[in-house]
């Protein structure tokens, strides 16, 4: 492919993701082609910080589980824990094992040590607390829901109490069983006890928001915000549970959906904050259709979270998508010229941003091969994806991580294979691999 694009290629900077967009959006959206990768978050941290001192960006957003992520939020605003205590429980799928997003709340924690609390940083996650092998029990954000509004409005409103709750969530074990994952039967989340919480959940997030005026006075603005991830939670676990248990064909990409849905949902809630950069997979962030291949069936195709946010939010939603040349500790050696990763190899630099209209331009009707990853765990860029990104963050060489326990203990979740190519070989462990 003999296309000449060395005038369109900036550093990877906050000034020059700016400038291939027409404001600042509310949400910047950087993606990453695969997990585990320190240097692509160490490329991330350097980013976000440049975004907090120069653009005036207050909250970073994970696709790490949502209620640990309250862990997180605590630590780095007001010290609560330890910094080895919040990176053991305020990560899921082993986040919490990276150097470089211990370094990330680490500066965080540092940064916000003397500053106003309108000018402190904040944590979230984003994703549901679900992994590859199922989900977990509703039972923590449903208690917690139930407390909250227990405490704040009249007893004769609630549509039920604590030790009702209590009895129908039964052990936690039931709802995580993971080999419901493979076999719905042997799900509990339709049977009667599941169907009468998904009752009580839905009146009690209804009771939140019709009480909305007095509770938004009758405790602090973090409070309300975590009552209402508490309810999204609540109701999103419950419904992705009965979901589990059903048996019609498009149970899966039901499933994939409701996760992205969660996902959305939290992205939404978290942008209501301010200026908020979400670092997850490109194919949860993208605009175009995620798909993906599970075992032995047809082709999953749904709206990710970030398509469902970019149609909610327009210009105040932005998507850099991150494309790699090698990961060569996973088999992943140079891309062949004619991709869109051969082409970006070809500058000079280790890394670069590239406008994706420019590209798209530049390329004019040639038609990039895809191209095809021999490892599981990489999704490869879409060329057809080109035009609904706004950038495109190039790392020619990503190096093996130098603490091994993190690179090589993952072991993926629910929907994380979201694009075609990503999937590529791979099946979901017990499936093969």
């Amino acid at each position: 492919m003999a296309t000449d694009i060395t005038d369109i290629a900036h550093a990877v900077e906050a000034t020059a993701v700016m400038k291939l967009l027409p404001a600042r959006p509310r949400l910047l959206a950087l993606g990453e082609p695969t997990h585990g990768e320190d240097a692509l978050l160490d490329l991330r941290n350097e980013l976000f910080r440049q975004l907090v001192e120069q653009e005036g960006y207050r909250t970073i957003a994970l696709e790490s589980d949502c209620m640990r992520g309250l862990v997180v939020d605590a630590y780095v605003t007001s010290g609560t824990g330890t910094l080895d205590e919040v990176m053991e429980h305020g990560f899921s799928h082993g986040w919490g094992a990276s150097a470089a997003n211990r370094e990330l709340v680490r500066w965080m924690r540092e940064y916000n040590n003397g500053q106003a609390s309108s000018e402190r940083l904040r944590f979230a996650g984003v994703d549901g607390p679900l992994e590859i092998t199922g989900a977990a029990s509703p039972r923590q954000a449903l208690t917690a829901l139930h407390r909250y509004l227990a405490g704040r409005v009249d007893a004769d409103l609630l549509p039920c109490t604590a030790e009702t709750l209590d009895r129908l969530l039964g052990a936690d074990d039931r709802w995580t069983n993971t080999a419901a994952m493979m076999d719905p039967t042997e799900s509990a989340g339709q049977s009667a006890e599941a169907t009468e919480l998904r009752l009580h959940a839905d009146d009690l997030v209804a009771l939140l928001h019709a009480q909305t005026p007095h509770l938004i006075t009758a405790a602090s603005p973090d409070d309300w915000d975590r009552a209402r991830l508490y309810g999204r939670t609540a109701t999103g676990l419950l419904r992705y549970h009965h979901w589990m248990a059903d048996t019609s064909p498009g149970r899966m990409t039901r499933l994939v959906g409701l996760r992205d849905q969660m996902i959305a949902d939290n992205l939404l809630a978290v942008a209501q904050r301010g200026p908020t950069l979400v670092n997850a997979h490109n194919g949860h962030l993208q605009r175009d259709k995620s798909t993906m291949r599970m075992w032995d069936q047809p082709l999953l195709e749904w709206w990710g979270a970030g398509a469902v946010v970019s149609a909610h939010l327009g210009e105040d939603y932005a998507f850099l998508a991150t494309a790699l040349g090698t990961i060569r500790h996973q088999g992943v050696d140079t891309p062949s010229p004619d991709t869109v990763e051969g082409l970006l190899y070809a500058l000079p630099e280790d890394r670069c941003l590239v406008a994706s209209p420019r590209l798209a331009t530049a390329l004019g009707d040639t038609r990039p091969a895809p191209r095809v990853s021999p490892w599981y765990g990489y999704a490869p860029l879409d060329p057809a994806h080109l035009p609904n990104s706004d950038g495109i963050v190039f790392v020619k060489n990503v190096p093996q991580n130098q603490d091994l326990s993190f690179g090589s203990g993952w072991t993926g979740e629910v929907g994380d294979v979201v694009d075609e190519q990503e999937a590529g070989s791979r099946k979901p462990r017990g499936e093969g691999d």
